[in-house]
């Protein structure tokens, strides 16, 4: 069974991003608005700082408690801020949508807001993941389970546009259904949504889903999944998607200073 290693492909894509950003005029610099303290949050903020920093690209993180609409709108007209992101989720998630929508559209480096200039950046990582292992999407059935705005619902609207064969499923679906599909991709937060009986030989899983259970990070899929022989490919515990995420990311920073 081939492991999904996201750190691997990562690191080549942090060198080149590592120079290119040493030839650039202007240092770009990155915004982290958050309302949270939360060890979940607390620890993907850190590994962004600390990205940002090997490649040269400052980082500033602000945690706010009630005003992150007057601090996106500061940030906005502050022509030395590149790109924006609200470390999700909100402790008031029925504001996410608003706020997204709220950031410049040029500086929305997560892609989240409806005018954004940039695709989701955990839904390309998805891409690059998937085409950094030669995993095929033609003539292949798709199952994605989970209509979040970070991963499930542009991840869906990408795949449609490329006329892939894909479903949209969410933690209330009959997942017994899983089983008829070729490449399963899951992100609901829901830890062991997915059991083993759900998923049929030679699939390809991409477990994007985080969570914190007894303050352990655990993703969708049941442990018991890890240990088959009989799947095409799978994303490991730890590795997968999320450094990829964060290199998309970047990315997206590099493109707003040009």
């Amino acid at each position: 069974m081939k492991e999904l290693n996201g750190r691997e492909l990562a690191g080549f894509i942090k060198e080149r991003q590592a120079h290119q950003v040493a030839t650039m005029t202007i240092k770009p610099k990155l915004l982290i608005l958050r309302d949270s303290d939360n060890p979940v949050i607390t620890k993907y903020v850190e590994l962004k700082k600390r990205y940002g920093n090997d490649i040269g690209i400052v980082v500033e993180d602000r945690l706010v408690s009630d005003a992150l609409r007057e601090e996106i709108i500061r940030a906005n007209s502050n022509p030395s801020i590149n790109g924006i992101i609200i470390q999700l989720p909100l402790i008031n998630k029925s504001h996410t949508e608003t706020l997204c929508d709220l950031i410049a559209p040029e500086k929305d480096v997560d892609g989240l807001g409806i005018h954004a200039n940039f695709d989701s950046a955990t839904a390309t990582a998805i891409l690059w993941l998937l085409a950094g292992y030669d995993i095929k999407l033609d003539n292949q059935r798709i199952a994605i389970v989970g209509r979040g705005k970070l991963v499930g619902a542009p991840l869906y609207k990408i795949f449609t546009n490329s006329n892939y064969h894909v479903d949209l499923f969410h933690r209330g679906s009959d997942l017994t259904k899983l089983n008829q599909y070729d490449i399963i991709i899951t992100a609901t937060g829901v830890p062991g949504l997915i059991s083993s009986s759900m998923i049929k030989p030679g699939t390809v899983v991409i477990d994007a889903g985080t969570a914190s259970e007894n303050g352990v990070l655990k993703g969708d899929i049941d442990d018991e999944i890890r240990s088959r022989t009989d799947l095409a490919a799978i994303t490991p515990v730890k590795g997968g998607v999320g450094p990829l995420t964060v290199s998309c990311l970047f990315d997206h920073v590099i493109q707003a200073t040009l």
